[in-house]
C-alpha cells in the first residue's frame, strides 16, 4: 500500500522515476492543477536507513566512550547512535499492548499500524528537522503541498500534541510557500476532527460527510427530516460555523470515499440516480471537495483495501490499464469506461464534469458562507452562497417527482446561471416559478 517509506527522498519504481514526476508537476502547474504529495510523518518502514542504524547500533555493544565524546565505532552503537531517538524503544514490552515487536534479544519497538511500520518519535526535534527538509526537497520539485496521513496517530489519543505538531510544519511550509496547500487525515468524529483546524492547517478531511454514515450518503438513502435535503443544507452552515471558529483561513475538504472506504456507487446501490444526486451534494459544498478517483464513473470496490484500490477503466479495450495491488479480487463494475461515458451525455462522468463546470464558473460556491433559505417540504432546499459581495442561490428539488418552486425572495428578478439534472434531456425552467425536475440543482443569481 506504499505507506511503508524506504526513502522520503525517492520515487517507488513502481510509479516511475524523479524525471517522470518532475515532467508530471510541470505539466499540472500549465494546467493550473496543484500536485499534493502523501506524506507519512507518523511512521516509516523499518527498511528505512533511520531504522536499520538503530537496529544495527542496538544489536552491537556500547564502543567505551561517554555520550558526549565521538563515538569510537562511527556512531553504530547503542549510546552514540542519533536514530535510535527518532523511534520508540524500550528494555520491556509494555504490559496490555501488541502494538511493540521484538528487535535482537533484549529490545522493543512500537508500530500500531504493522511491525514493518515502526512509529516515529515526533517529540524528538531532529525528527520534526527531518520533515521539514523533506518537504522543502518536494516543494523544491513542483509539488504544491501535501496530504498528511494518520495524522491523530502522531500522539495517539493526544490531540493537543498532534495540533502542536501540526502547527509547526504549517509554519514552516507557508514559509517556504505561502501558497502550499496542506490537508491532514483526521479520521475522528466533527467534533474531534473540526479541532485539528486551530494549528493552520488548510484542510482536515471531513469525515462527517463521507461513507455509509455520513450525511451525503443518509441524505441520499435515508428518509425522515434528519435525513432530509433540507437537513443538508443546515448541516453545510454548522460545518462552515464550526470551522470558522478555529481559523479564519480554513477550507473545508469534504468526500464520499477514499481509498480506505467502501466505494461511493457501493453505498449508493449502485443505483445511477443516487450515484449522481451525491455527486451533486458534495460539489455544491463550499471549501475543496475531494473526488476519489473512478467514483466519478461509478467504479467498484469493497471489502480489503486492496478492492478499493482497483485501477482506473480507461476504455473497454484496456488501453493504458494498470495493474491493480497484487491482492486484489476481481470487481464487478457496473458503469462503461471513461472513453464509453464521455461519449454519452447522460453518464455518471459527464454529470460530474457538468457540476466542476458550474463549480468553477461562480466562485461563491467553493468560497462563499451558506445561508439557508426558506422554501417547503423536505425534499426542496434551498441556500444563498455569498463571497466578495457576490453571491448565488442554489436549489436542491431532491424529491422523486418535478416541483414549481415560487416562494424565494426576489425570484422574480433573478436568472439562471445552471442547473444540473440526474438527466440530461430535462430542463430546469425559470418561468414564474422555478421548474425543477426530480433530483435536480439551479443555480441562479440576481440579474
Amino acid at each position: 500500500h506504499k505507506y511503508s517509506v524506504k526513502d522520503y527522498y525517492a520515487v517507488d519504481e513502481q510509479y516511475g522515476t524523479m524525471q517522470d514526476f518532475e515532467e508530471l508537476a510541470a505539466e499540472c502547474e500549465k494546467r493550473g492543477i496543484m500536485l499534493l504529495i502523501d506524506l507519512v510523518m507518523n511512521h516509516s518502514s523499518n527498511e528505512h536507513e533511520w531504522f536499520k542504524h538503530a537496529s544495527k547500533s542496538l544489536r552491537s555493544d556500547p564502543c567505551g566512550e561517554a555520550k558526549d565524546k565521538p563515538c569510537l565505532n562511527d556512531n553504530i552503537c547503542p549510546v552514540h547512535d542519533k536514530y535510535i531517538d527518532y523511534y520508540y524503544f524500550t528494555d520491556e514490552k509494555p504490559v496490555g499492548t501488541n502494538s511493540w515487536y521484538r528487535i535482537g534479544s533484549n529490545r522493543w519497538y512500537q508500530a500500531v499500524f504493522s511491525e514493518q511500520m515502526p512509529e516515529l518519535n515526533l517529540d524528538n526535534s531532529a525528527v520534526r528537522s527531518e520533515f521539514e527538509k523533506i518537504a522543502d526537497f518536494w516543494l523544491e520539485k513542483g509539488a504544491g503541498g501535501f496530504r498528511l496521513d494518520a495524522v491523530k496517530e502522531y500522539f495517539s489519543g493526544n490531540p493537543e500534541k498532534n495540533i502542536e505538531v501540526l502547527n509547526q510544519f504549517m509554519k514552516h511550509c507557508k514559509t517556504v510557500d505561502p501558497k502550499c496547500y496542506v490537508v491532514g487525515e483526521v479520521w475522528e468524529s466533527f467534533t474531534n476532527y473540526t479541532k485539528y483546524y486551530s494549528s493552520g492547517i488548510d484542510s482536515v478531511f471531513g469525515f462527517t460527510m463521507a461513507q455509509e454514515s455520513g450525511k451525503i450518503a443518509k441524505t441520499i438513502n435515508g428518509k425522515g427530516a434528519d435525513n432530509s435535503v433540507k437537513s443538508f443544507a443546515q448541516a453545510m452552515v454548522t460545518v462552515e460555523q464550526k470551522l470558522a471558529s478555529y481559523s479564519d483561513t480554513a477550507i473545508d475538504a469534504p468526500f464520499i470515499g477514499n481509498h480506505d472506504t467502501n466505494r461511493g456507487a457501493g453505498i449508493l446501490g449502485y443505483n445511477e440516480t443516487k450515484i449522481k444526486a451525491a455527486a451533486g451534494l458534495l460539489l455544491t459544498m463550499s471549501g475543496s471537495p475531494f473526488v476519489y478517483y473512478g467514483d466519478e464513473i461509478g467504479l467498484s470496490g469493497s471489502g480489503r483495501d486492496e478492492n478499493k484500490r482497483a485501477p482506473m477503466i480507461w476504455d473497454s479495450e484496456g488501453t493504458g490499464l494498470t495493474y491493480g495491488p497484487p491482492d486484489m479480487e476481481r470487481q464487478e463494475n457496473r458503469f462503461a469506461d471513461v472513453q464509453t461515458q464521455l461519449a454519452d451525455e447522460n453518464s455518471i462522468l459527464n454529470y460530474y464534469k457538468r457540476a466542476l463546470r458550474i463549480r468553477n464558473e461562480n466562485p461563491c460556491i467553493a468560497r462563499g458562507t451558506t445561508e439557508v433559505l426558506t422554501v417547503p417540504g423536505q425534499d426542496i432546499a434551498a441556500v444563498r452562497r455569498t463571497f466578495d459581495g457576490d453571491s448565488i442561490v442554489i436549489v436542491y428539488n431532491y424529491s422523486d417527482e418535478s416541483k414549481e418552486i415560487t416562494e424565494i425572495d426576489g425570484l422574480s428578478e433573478m436568472q439562471i446561471r445552471g442547473y444540473l439534472t440526474v438527466d440530461s434531456v430535462e430542463e430546469v425552467l425559470l418561468d414564474g416559478g422555478l421548474k425543477m425536475p426530480a433530483y435536480s440543482i439551479a443555480f441562479i443569481t440576481g440579474k
